[in-house]
């Protein structure tokens, strides 16, 4: 089972290389490869665009983010104006979209964001990894329907599905039986320690709504 460290993505020594530039959990990487495989056989390309994602890396995105050098996007994946936000529902508006540091599924090596490279290559316009390009008329329509069908055979599945406070993202598939236990292991007060001693922006107000971060975001109660 995974530390604390591990959990937070502090540690990176829990996990192997799938392919290079992408690290998961060698139970998560053998799942994916015998996956990928299949899909390949229906002709359908399944390829990594991110895995493993460090607390560093998730700090950058959000402080970007908070300080307006990264688009906040609302649920029509348009530009919020952060200067028009205060500073909960700039919080919450992230989180929508980005998971707080160290909490974050990317950090697990259980979950990664997927895409149809073959697909993407014949697509007129810019790829923004957005959920019009999953469905109808969009390149990887055709990888979102093969998952649908395919994935839970091989042991994946979809959270962030629309049922709970993160945006949909039809890209993201998580390896159930190495997920499941893991946001119970993420326990407030580390993680209250390790938001309390980081360089992170909105300080403040991530700890104020802490609780309901974990229980919103991590442990992804439905509304």
């Amino acid at each position: 089972m995974l530390n604390f460290e591990q959990l937070s993505g502090q540690r990176d020594d829990h996990l192997v290389e799938a392919e290079p530039g992408h690290k998961l959990l060698k139970q998560v990487a053998g799942a994916l490869s015998t996956m990928r495989e299949a899909a390949a056989e229906d002709d359908v390309s399944l390829d990594l665009v991110s895995s493993f994602r460090s607390f560093s890396r998730q700090l950058r995105i959000w402080n970007e983010k908070w300080h307006g050098l990264r688009p906040i996007l609302d649920e029509q994946h348009q530009p919020l104006d952060p200067q028009l936000l205060g500073e909960s529902e700039k919080l919450f508006a992230i989180l929508r979209f980005s998971a707080l540091p160290g909490t974050s599924r990317h950090h697990w090596g259980s979950d990664f964001d997927v895409f149809d490279a073959k697909a993407i290559h014949n697509y007129e316009q810019p790829f923004q990894l957005i959920s019009s390009e999953y469905e109808p008329g969009g390149p990887c329509y055709g990888l979102s329907q093969w998952l649908d069908k395919h994935a839970a055979e091989f042991g994946f599945y979809r959270p962030y599905n629309g049922q709970n406070a993160v945006a949909p993202e039809p890209w993201h598939l998580s390896h159930k039986q190495s997920s499941d236990p893991l946001p119970r292991l993420l326990e407030k007060a580390p993680l209250q320690k390790l938001i309390e001693c980081s360089e992170i922006a909105g300080k403040e107000s991530i700890l104020e709504h802490l609780d309901e971060i974990i229980r919103r975001y991590i442990q992804l109660e439905q509304p």
